[in-house]
């Protein structure tokens, strides 16, 4: 079954959403210090939960659903300078003036970009496993797998899992994917969470590299996974170019779902930056 409409998986308050600023889902837990986490490509905010709550002893940690993910707005548009300005919507409405900022990613895009747009909203930046590059893309099997799931003939959750089987062999992936899978109050069936139409014919945005004049001056860490091809040694010059202060720490053993794959360490990392 091919890709819907982009029409059709957009809010029908789409205009009225967007004149009066993004709203974005979100969590908070603790106090302190504010530190925003945002999620990557077909994520959502559940991700990082268990990463907030540990960090909520020192910070009050905001974990956000971006635009067309989890249970955020569906719009017609996803790109960067936009994420950047939901971001800037999401501060201002919750009285947050600066914040440290961590993104995964995708999210990690959406932070570069913010930081540089608006530097003196940001106190440490925290970017892991994602560079400011434009990269080749590497998701068309898993947009193809979840666009062949007929979801109005799907009876369970396995079943979903079985059919997506056949084309994402990783159960970890695949399990990563149908948390955006969601039973629809009104008709019993299935739906994704994320805008799966509008993800899909915007994509080469997510992919796109950061386009900006600006630089980001404070404190900043880039975090990579040692088994990840994302942030490579030949990126560290474009790196300082952008973010002269940028540290780039490597987590053993980890690739690019650095939170999932050594959640422990990686909280250590962050901690260490965060609270020197």
């Amino acid at each position: 079954m091919g890709q819907l409409p982009a029409s059709s998986e957009v809010c029908p308050y789409h205009d009225y959403l967007l004149s009066l600023g993004m709203k974005l889902n979100f969590k908070t837990f603790g106090q302190g210090p504010p530190l925003i986490i945002l999620h990557g490509l077909f994520g959502m905010l559940d991700n990082w939960q268990t990463a907030a709550k540990q960090l909520s002893d020192n910070f009050m940690v905001f974990i956000l659903d971006q635009r067309n993910h989890g249970r955020s707005p569906h719009v017609d548009g996803i790109d960067y300078p936009s994420m950047a300005n939901d971001l800037k919507i999401f501060m201002e409405d919750n009285w947050v003036h600066e914040a440290h900022l961590l993104g995964h990613s995708m999210g990690g895009k959406t932070v570069m970009q913010f930081a540089l747009e608006y530097p003196e909203m940001v106190d440490k930046l925290i970017v892991v496993d994602i560079a400011p590059k434009a990269y080749a893309g590497g998701h068309q099997l898993i947009f193809e797998a979840l666009q062949s799931l007929q979801l109005d003939t799907v009876q369970s959750r396995s079943e979903a899992d079985q059919k997506l089987g056949q084309l994402v062999v990783d159960m970890g992936i695949r399990q990563f994917l149908l948390k955006n899978l969601s039973r629809d109050k009104n008709t019993g069936g299935f739906r994704w969470k994320m805008n799966l139409g509008i993800i899909a014919r915007d994509y080469p945005k997510i992919i796109a590299g950061i386009d900006t004049d600006g630089h980001f001056e404070g404190d900043t860490l880039f975090v990579r996974g040692e088994k990840s091809d994302y942030i490579e040694a030949t990126d560290e010059e474009s790196i300082k170019g952008l973010f002269p202060s940028a540290q780039v720490e490597t987590i053993e053993g980890a690739g690019h779902w650095v939170h999932a794959e050594r959640p422990q360490a990686l909280l250590k990392t962050v901690r260490q930056f965060l609270e020197n």
